[in-house]
């Protein structure tokens, strides 16, 4: 084998690996995490002005320079306006902090689908599509 055939294979090789770990990236974007309501994790969501939903709310954990963050910040505003007793708040990261590390917030967005009680119910990191918060919420909160 050449010097020159030597080197395509290894950059053929490069590009299948790279394509390979973005699909395996951009699968993970938005994935909704359902658990049982976490209980363990008190926070208090009113001394941080967040109201809670009669059915559910979405908290999103976002920073000011994430593009996805603005989008999924629209699809969820939105969902919320269209179904009654949910809500949205959008929190900064960086006016947040203990509450990002109390949470183990990795990345931006991240967002929280709390329950009527305030236990978090699903989570989700990375930017969401109108049928993932649609998925987050009929997973978690029966529909009324």
């Amino acid at each position: 084998m050449t010097d020159q055939s030597t080197r395509l294979v290894v950059l053929g090789a490069l590009v299948l690996v790279t394509v390979v770990l973005g699909a395996l990236w951009r699968a993970r974007q938005g994935r909704v995490r359902v658990a049982p309501a976490r209980r363990d994790l008190a926070v208090d969501w009113a001394a941080r002005g967040i109201g809670l939903g009669d059915r559910a709310t979405f908290v999103q954990l976002s920073a000011e320079v994430c593009a996805p963050c603005r989008a999924t910040a629209r699809v969820l505003r939105g969902l919320a306006e269209r179904e009654s007793g949910v809500v949205h708040h959008e929190l900064d990261v960086e006016e947040h902090l203990d509450l990002v590390r109390e949470l183990g917030v990795l990345k931006t967005p991240t967002v929280l689908v709390l329950d009527a009680a305030g236990a978090q119910a699903a989570r989700s990191s990375g930017g969401m599509s109108p049928a993932q918060a649609r998925q987050a919420l009929d997973a978690t909160v029966p529909a009324g």
